[in-house]
């Protein structure tokens, strides 16, 4: 199993590749003391940390520090990409977790470091590799795709309603009403649990339930419905607001990545 990588201390190991199919599993809870950034090049997966939760999609990838406890939930197929880095080449990686816009470099120095097996015994081309890899991962940035989540018992309701019914137009007075509360009570909640108004939090849960559903391709059409919006244009102007592209052309640029990662 991936995981198990992850407890591998080993300096004349610095990093370690792993790739494998998984279908519809899940990885319980856990933490490792290596870092490890998450990919898949086909599929959708889930990943919690804390009160975030990020769907990954083969456009990005997700950075986790070493000590970090996080979940990952495979969505039906998914071609899974991980690279685990041991605690001695960590300095200048960053110290938080986030998801990123994975860039095609990246992605191919990903895939050479898993040609290199788990064994040691580098070579110095090999070693120039991972210095490289190394000085990338040091840049990458975090996107807007998470979603946070509380603990906060009254707000966790809420919170569940919305997420088991992502097409729903339910004010935030129906659901302060459900929760025994004023609407003026659960928006401050919102504000002061979540970082972000209910409306702007709801757009949040659509936008990443887009990603994951564009991961599975089902159409645009298709989506918008299941999502509540009333027209496709409403739904593509909402997805190109928050990620500066239109669903086709997201969909298209992870195809087209894929065409030259074959090529």
């Amino acid at each position: 199993m991936a995981q198990e990588h992850g407890y591998r201390l080993d300096p004349s190991i610095p990093v370690i590749g792993y790739t494998e199919m998984v279908t519809n599993e899940m990885c319980i809870s856990h933490s490792h003391p290596r870092g490890q950034l998450i990919y898949a090049t086909r599929g959708v997966m889930n990943v919690v940390v804390g009160n975030h939760i990020w769907v990954v999609n083969p456009l990005q990838g997700l950075w986790l520090p070493g000590g970090v406890e996080h979940q990952v939930t495979f969505q039906k197929d998914v071609n899974y990409y991980s690279v685990f880095i041991d605690p001695s080449a960590m300095e200048g990686l960053p110290t938080n977790s986030f998801s990123f816009d994975i860039p095609m470099f990246l992605k191919q120095l990903v895939f050479k470091i898993i040609s290199f097996g788990i064994e040691g015994n580098l070579t110095p081309p090999q070693k120039r590799i991972i210095s490289v890899f190394l000085d990338e991962l040091a840049l990458i940035a975090p996107s807007a795709t998470f979603l946070p989540t509380t603990n906060h018992e009254r707000l966790q309701k809420v919170v569940e309603l919305l997420m088991n019914d992502v097409s729903s137009k339910n004010t935030i007075e129906y659901y302060a009403e459900l929760s025994f509360m004023s609407t003026r009570t659960l928006s401050r909640l919102f504000i002061k649990e979540l970082g972000m108004n209910f409306s702007d939090w709801r757009t949040r849960l659509k936008l990443l339930e887009a990603i994951k559903r564009l991961g599975e391709k089902q159409s645009i059409k298709e989506i918008a419905f299941n999502l509540g919006y009333e027209t496709t244009s409403a739904f593509i102007y909402m997805f190109k607001k928050h990620l500066g592209k239109t669903p086709s052309n997201y969909i298209l640029e992870d195809e087209n990545e894929n065409d030259r990662m074959i090529a």
